[in-house]
């Protein structure tokens, strides 16, 4: 595998998405950063931490599981559900659901599903750390870190200090 984005990557990319969240909201008030687990969650505190730096303002962090919201569910190994938490109620926030990587769309669908059945926001935003293509669902994202054209038959692989122990993109063949 080869490594296409090393920490301080992930530390500009997360800046930047901080700061484009802030201009599109005009400020972060009324908005939720809900991480889709696993990796979703610590991207999305630290974009909280990030735009705690830059405006001084808390930002409300939650996190969701869409395991039971996925259309494969037959078709995948069975994995331990995580926990749901949110920081407070959805209604008239913007939320800004946080993915490590947007392939299909398909974990998104999910993960909309799921927020509807909490609750009704103002407005949904995506943010991802990497988009690789290979849409099947007409799903884009509001905040991209880096545009990773890939082929079907490559994985892309995000690893985090809080999941992983280590820190990167990695690219390479699907085995």
């Amino acid at each position: 595998m080869k490594r296409v984005l090393d920490s301080s990557d992930l530390d500009r990319i997360t800046r930047r998405i901080a700061h484009e969240i802030i201009e599109r909201n005009r400020g972060p008030r009324g908005i939720v950063l809900v991480g889709i687990h696993t990796r979703g969650v610590p991207v999305a505190e630290r974009l909280a931490a990030e735009i705690s730096k830059i405006e001084g303002v808390e930002v409300p962090v939650g996190a969701l599981d869409i395991g039971l919201y996925r259309d494969d569910l037959g078709s995948r190994p069975k994995v331990a559900l995580a926990r749901t938490s949110l920081p407070s109620s959805l209604e008239g926030t913007v939320v800004v659901l946080v993915d490590d990587v947007l392939f299909t769309g398909r974990t998104i669908r999910a993960a909309l599903d799921a927020l509807a059945d909490l609750g009704r926001p103002q407005a949904v935003q995506l943010a991802v750390l990497v988009d690789r293509g290979h849409r099947e669902l007409p799903i884009r994202a509001d905040f991209v870190g880096k545009n990773l054209p890939t082929s079907s038959s490559e994985r892309v692989t995000v690893r985090l200090h809080e999941v992983d122990g280590e820190e990167g993109v990695w690219l390479g063949e699907d085995t």
